[in-house]
């Protein structure tokens, strides 16, 4: 899209907002906005869905409520930005940068989240129900109230380690460990203690399978209290 156009739609999506006369809700539906220029863009309640937001700057854009259903958003940079109640069902954010992202209240169900850095991200209450969160690096997120993920941390300071946290998330059938600088699955993990100095190994894997221990109870409660609500469609 052009930018001066871009623009236009911008500036009348502000009036809207502010219940101008001549305001109007941005319709951006199915929009190439490839690589786009939209730091501190004003987007709320906009129509996004299906629009082509790959690589596009979007640090500090107020997103809330807006609709990014099937949007694509590989690789797109969201640092700080306000996705606060967005609805981004079916949204490609694989390898999208997202730290420090306000994603509180998202609808994520279905999204593709491959690769992308959560790392800061408050996803307080989000709704990530079969999202695909492989390889995403989610350490020291706000997962609080979190539909779909399980979590669960444990510090040790007198076990050779003095301040080391180890930060275990479970969804669906994936399970992911963060500690320093180590991202990855359980037996990554015990591959990575076996390999590392003897001196360490013991906190290590007493940490591990504390984790381990906890995410499986956890596990258990959950699927004795199943999903009263059925799958979202795609409409």
């Amino acid at each position: 899209m052009e930018k001066e156009k871009l623009n236009e739609i911008l500036a009348k999506h502000r009036a809207w907002l502010n219940n101008e006369d001549d305001g109007e809700r941005a319709n951006l539906r199915s929009a190439d906005l490839r690589s786009a220029d939209l730091r501190y863009a004003d987007l709320r309640y906009a129509n996004l869905r299906y629009a082509n937001l790959s690589s596009a700057d979007l640090r500090y854009a107020n997103l809330s409520s807006a609709d990014l259903r099937d949007a694509d958003l590989r690789s797109a940079d969201l640092r700080y930005a306000n996705l606060s109640s967005a609805d981004l069902r079916y949204a490609n954010l694989s390898s999208a940068d997202l730290r420090y992202a306000n994603l509180s209240d998202a609808d994520l169900r279905y999204a593709d989240l491959r690769s992308a850095n959560l790392r800061y991200a408050n996803l307080s209450s989000a709704d990530l129900r079969y999202a695909n969160l492989s390889d995403a690096d989610l350490r020291y997120a706000n997962l609080q109230n979190v539909q779909s993920i399980m979590r669960v941390s444990v510090s040790w300071t007198d076990h050779g380690e003095c301040g080391r946290q180890l930060l275990a998330i479970k969804w669906g059938d994936d399970s992911r460990y963060f500690c320093g600088c180590f991202s990855g699955s359980e037996s990554d993990l015990r591959e990575y203690i076996a390999n590392g100095p003897d001196s360490l190994k013991g906190s290590r894997t007493v940490a591990l399978e504390f984790c381990a221990a906890r995410l499986a109870e956890m596990a258990t409660a959950r699927a004795e209290k199943p999903e009263q609500e059925g799958e979202p469609t795609n409409a």
